[in-house]
């Protein structure tokens, strides 16, 4: 069922179809603060409970443990399959290999500590884009004078993308590489910037507006529209207009795609992961 539930979406794990027709169930429940969730090739979900440290693997199986010794916020694959856990506690960027093998990424910034890096995005051809907030108590404790998102390019240095007063959140690469999106949780915006085939960002704009909740992981679908976890999971065309508001039992977190059916979207919502089927077609900007 486990295998099913993932990848077809069966009716019979008590699935409900809201009034704009998304499709709707509860994948995993019982965690502390859902943070963020991940789907791998290899058939099988990551999701991090983040005060505890823990992360979950779904699969065929059911749920069982991956890592307990992770305070991840922000999950990544790169195209080597390793992965990358932004650790606000540690205050560190980190990359697993496939044998285990742990190398910090990104801890310091002009010689001073990182904020607390919050979400991770990866591009197609290795470009690394992350966000470093201070959410809470780590608030006290930075040492830099900004909230930074952040750029590692395939070979170079770690270089600022933005130095905001207000804190990023989310972090999505466009399906053609060309733009990023970045959710601010204080403005209650979600930025944008152009990006170039180097990598480099420019042009910041305001995407889009969000009234309803305070934005978090953010999602770039390959169908064009941008998916923000707020209060409830909002999806906003390629223009920027708000196009769905879909209500959950609990408040958003995070939202990742089904590689396998990107039709398909998981929601992490403070205690529980949700799976979306939400049908939506591809749009084009005007």
């Amino acid at each position: 069922m486990w295998r099913v539930l993932l990848v077809l979406i069966p009716a019979a794990f008590g699935l409900a179809q809201d009034e704009s027709g998304y499709t709707i169930g509860k994948v995993l429940g019982g965690q502390q603060y859902a943070a963020s969730a991940l789907w791998s090739r290899d058939n099988y979900l990551l999701v991090s409970d983040l005060p505890t440290g823990k992360i979950t693997k779904v699969d065929g199986q059911g749920p069982s443990t991956y890592r307990e010794d992770i305070h991840a916020a922000g999950l990544a694959f790169d195209s080597e399959g390793r992965l990358l856990i932004c650790d606000p506690v540690q205050r560190y960027v980190i990359r697993i290999d496939k044998k285990g093998r742990t190398e910090v990424v990104a801890d310091k910034f002009e010689g001073k500590h990182l904020n607390g890096p919050n979400s991770i995005a990866v591009s197609k051809n290795g470009h690394i884009w992350f966000t470093d907030p201070a959410f809470a108590s780590a608030d006290k404790q930075r040492e830099l004078p900004f909230y930074g998102v952040y750029h590692i390019p395939p070979k170079g240095e770690l270089t600022t993308v933005a130095r905001l007063d207000t804190r990023p959140n989310g972090v999505a690469n466009s399906a053609d590489g060309h733009t990023l999106y970045v959710t601010d949780s204080d403005s209650r915006t979600v930025l944008a910037w152009d990006v170039d085939k180097s990598g480099n960002a420019a042009n910041q704009r305001v995407f889009a507006r969000v009234h309803n909740g305070v934005p978090n992981g953010v999602h770039a679908g390959a169908d064009g529209r941008i998916y923000v976890a707020a209060r409830p999971l909002l999806i906003f065309s390629p223009a920027g207009q708000q196009v769905a508001n879909i209500e959950l039992p609990e408040t958003a977190t995070d939202v990742t795609p089904a590689d396998t059916d990107q039709s398909t979207v998981y929601v992490t919502a403070r205690t529980s992961v949700y799976v979306i089927r939400t049908n939506a077609k591809p749009e084009k900007a005007k």
